[in-house]
């Protein structure tokens, strides 16, 4: 069964500054504490990640997993979609960039993360669904707070 969740934070940064670092997949072990590495596999024609190898910690263990990313709504936004891996039946999602028109020193974005997680060994669903939320939620504050950092 596949579990969704949705998290929303606000980062003191351009939306453009939030895309460029939520781009750069193989820099995400610098500053997201369970992406143990990240290694692009195919690019497309821009350059950017079409194919990303990810090993992170999960459930107690070390997880691999390769993930397929949609650039059509950018710079609004970008999506992926699970393409093979272990323990995950899937892991498909979107992280959306708007300007916070709440502020009037400098710029700052809403980041909002979505995620549809379905893993291959079996959980209960309370379990499944705070791992969720919890992957979420520390994504998105070590987002922040790396993104604050080098701003």
């Amino acid at each position: 069964m596949t579990d969704t969740a949705s998290e929303r934070i606000r980062i003191e940064a351009s939306a453009q500054r939030c895309l460029e670092i939520a781009l750069d997949f193989e820099r995400y072990p610098e500053w997201a504490k369970d992406v143990k590495a990240a290694k692009v596999i195919e690019v497309d024609s821009e350059g950017r990640g079409a194919q990303v190898e990810f090993r992170a910690a999960a459930l107690g263990k070390s997880v691999r997993y390769t993930l397929e990313y949609d650039y059509s709504a950018l710079p609004a936004e970008f999506s992926w979609h699970f393409v093979e891996g272990d323990l995950l039946r899937r892991l498909d999602g979107s992280y959306r960039f708007e300007a916070d028109p709440d502020t009037d020193a400098s710029p700052s974005t809403r980041v909002h993360y979505d995620l549809a997680v379905e893993v291959a060994v079996p959980l209960p669903g309370l379990v499944k669904r705070r791992a969720a939320s919890l992957i979420m939620g520390t994504a998105l504050k070590e987002l922040k707070k790396h993104i604050e950092s080098v701003a």
